[in-house]
């Protein structure tokens, strides 16, 4: 019984190391004509692309912020075409 739960405790452990050792190539498996890429793929890039500029700040808008009274405007007529939308699908206009 010992013997028993020794060898699945080993296998288990070989499989485990296995896995993980297979895991460690699966980035040259992939280049291999054979097994990774599909024939229709695009090709990758010869040089690897640089990181995105994460700290850069678009521009300045150009445009001015809308005052209360464009906003307001702007939100009575969106309020309009909801109710507009509820009257025409039949369900009850929300408020």
């Amino acid at each position: 019984m010992v013997d028993n739960a020794n060898r699945r405790t080993s296998t288990g452990a070989a499989l485990v190391l296995l896995a993980l050792l297979l895991g460690g190539c699966a980035t040259s498996i992939a280049d291999m004509p054979l097994v990774g890429v599909p024939s229709d793929a695009p090709a990758r890039p010869k040089e690897a692309s640089a990181y995105p500029a994460v700290h850069d700040l678009p521009p300045d808008r150009q445009q001015a912020v809308l005052d209360t009274a464009e906003q307001a405007k702007i939100e009575k007529e969106l309020m309009a075409a909801r109710d507009r939308q509820a009257v025409v699908s039949g369900a009850p206009a929300a408020r």
